[in-house]
């Protein structure tokens, strides 16, 4: 028989590890009976990073690091550790040495860029009655109240810091394009894609929040990651 990976799911900006509650009980279908979603701080890639080792470290056997949106930053500095078998980005930065996820939005802002807001604090968040049409306008309203009001804001500092050494340089790779991302351009999110050359890239008309407003397919290119590196 053959043993499924674990799958460590990694958030991004503006949310928390239940931002993955939809494939979380996906992958629970499928037959992954091993899955953890990591809790990040959103202080520094640095921090973010060793945190999500932490977990990776924790796993008997091989890891598929998936990672949404700032996620993809975090997967591409800590997926260089031995299990880590893959990596599957979802609607997410990709960076290469040097970059960080500030310098690619620059390069080509979304849509939603205006909507941020930064506190006294040093903190950045999405302005809350913004939230619902920059990060998830195909959700519910409903839906999106909750994640405007329980949004995890990162210290804007964060959005400067620069990978080292890009695991998807030397790890198998797969990439999920959002085509109505507003967070994210999307074409910023299938340049990313396409220098990776990943095993394959899939696009979803979707919003920002792919992994929730689309959890089935986002699950799908999980599941066939984890299905080809078992």
């Amino acid at each position: 028989m053959t043993i499924k990976p674990t799958i460590v799911l990694v958030h991004g900006f503006w949310g928390g590890a239940a931002h993955w509650a939809k494939v979380i009980v996906e992958l629970d279908k499928r037959g992954y009976r091993s899955i953890f979603a990591v809790e990040n701080p959103l202080t520094s890639l640095a921090d973010d990073a060793e945190r999500t080792r932490k977990m990776v470290k924790q796993v008997d056997g091989h890891v598929v690091l998936v990672g949404h949106s700032y996620g993809g930053a975090v997967i591409t500095e800590a997926g260089d550790l031995p299990n880590v078998a893959g990596l599957v980005y979802i609607a997410a930065f990709a960076p290469d040495a040097g970059e960080s996820p500030g310098q690619i939005t620059e390069e080509m802002p979304p849509v939603a860029a205006a909507n941020l807001a930064p506190d006294s604090d040093g903190y950045l968040w999405v302005k809350q009655d913004k939230f619902h049409e920059s990060f998830c306008q195909d959700l519910s309203t409903e839906e999106a109240l909750v994640m405007a009001v329980t949004q995890k804001a990162p210290l804007a500092t964060t959005f400067g810091d620069n990978v080292t050494a890009p695991a998807w340089k030397a790890k198998p790779t797969w990439y999920q394009v959002s085509t109505a991302d507003r967070m994210i351009n999307p074409d910023n999110e299938r340049r990313m894609a396409k220098r990776m050359n990943p095993r394959k890239i899939i696009e979803l008309d979707a919003g920002h929040a792919s992994l929730a407003s689309q959890p089935g397919p986002v699950t799908d290119l999980i599941d066939e990651a984890a299905t080809e590196l078992s």
